[in-house]
């Protein structure tokens, strides 16, 4: 993977510019890191222009000549450009939204902290390089096919395996901004696998929800670390931000129809909070207008959400978590897979047994309920 870190920074004031390289120089974990500077967004686009490499733009919204917004509208609607990841460089946060909806990844508030503007560089960062390494991928498969028919197949295979890999190393990368453990995802993955096939679809299409699932939440590297990591209970306003995650990942996961697997993962980013009673987000899906992916991805993440231990909350018991979920069927969930799951509930015990977050050997309460509801 390229190490080297290209920052191209926009702001008609010297001495922001000076204050960023300042903060970003010499930072543990961007020691390769080379800063442009643009002092209006015209002279941004021609920067662009000339060179190809460009990781991240910060980019001030009040500036002559061209203005953060006309500058960001040109990006996003650009096909070389729209990659690029946008952090905005604003002291009005009345922006933010208006920023967002038209395509910028972050924000940062003025005056800058120096460790927030590191931690959201490199989370945006480690994205653009993963998707530049999908890019390069497919565009060197395509010229090996094209020389080389007889190793399509081999050719493909190694598609599909980049794509797994892909799709779990950005399925980590979410990690990074969230309270979750790893383990969380793994048992999503596992999970969802598993009611694929108690659904009946095929080996295939298991496989892929078993990768595409670790997708879910990948658009909370686009939520604030002020909403994403509060503790407390969120306000109407936070929660909103907090629900455009959803739109987020699969804005992040879009335009990729050729690898099933990145799709699936853009279905089920998008889809995994719709309800069953139309009443989710950000589509206000109902019924089976949500995709199955999406359908599978709500009844396992809400169980290990309910179920573990999270900073915030203590784990609810098997009893408490099992009853508030037959509160919801054919409310937030679709209740023939809700009755799948609970028919084969000693399966997703078991998965989530033997992936805990703590250390083994420790006494689990899960097998002592499910054994006494077993015997009942």
């Amino acid at each position: 993977m390229d190490t080297d870190i290209r920052v191209l920074a926009v702001d008609d004031v010297e001495f922001n510019l000076d204050l960023i390289e300042v903060m970003l120089t010499g930072l543990s974990g961007l020691e390769d890191l080379t800063m442009l500077r643009a002092m209006n967004g015209r002279e941004a686009l021609d920067i662009l222009e000339q060179r190809d490499n460009i990781d991240i733009i910060l980019l001030d919204l009040e500036m002559p000549v061209l203005n953060g917004f006309e500058t960001l509208k040109i990006l996003k609607r650009h096909e070389r450009f729209r990659e690029i990841p946008v952090i905005v460089v604003t002291a009005d946060r009345s922006e933010v939204l208006k920023t967002l909806t038209m395509g910028a990844n972050d924000f940062l508030a003025k005056p800058y902290d120096p460790q927030e503007l590191k931690l959201r560089v490199m989370n945006h960062v480690r994205i653009k390089k993963m998707n530049d390494i999908k890019l390069d991928m497919n565009d060197a498969l395509e010229h090996e096919v094209v020389k080389k028919t007889a190793a399509l197949q081999s050719a493909l295979a190694l598609s599909q395996e980049a794509e797994y890999e892909i799709s779990l190393r950005l399925g980590k990368a979410a990690e990074y901004r969230d309270l979750e453990t790893g383990m969380h995802t793994v048992r999503i993955s596992h999970f969802s696998r598993e009611l694929a096939e108690l659904a009946g679809m095929s080996e295939e299409e298991c496989e892929i929800v078993r990768y595409a699932s670790p997708l879910h939440d990948v658009g909370k590297i686009g939520i604030p670390d002020r909403i994403l990591l509060k503790p407390g209970k969120l306000t109407d306003q936070e929660l909103e931000i907090m629900r455009m995650h959803a739109a987020i990942g699969g804005k992040i996961l879009s335009d990729a129809k050729r690898f099933p697997v990145i799709e699936a993962g853009r279905i089920i980013a998008e889809q995994h909070h719709e309800r069953w009673d139309g009443n989710g987000y950000p589509n206000r899906l109902k019924g089976t207008d949500i995709h199955i992916y999406g359908r599978i991805v709500m009844v396992v993440d809400v169980f290990d959400a309910l179920a573990s231990e999270r900073p915030y909350k203590k784990a609810f018991s098997l009893e408490q978590t099992i009853d508030m979920m037959r509160k919801d069927r054919g409310i937030f969930f679709d209740p023939a897979l809700l009755d799948l799951f609970m028919d084969n509930l000693d399966r997703f015990v078991a998965i989530k047994n033997s992936l805990q977050d703590t250390p083994g050997g420790e006494h689990n309460p899960f097998e002592e309920v499910l054994e006494s509801r077993q015997g009942s």
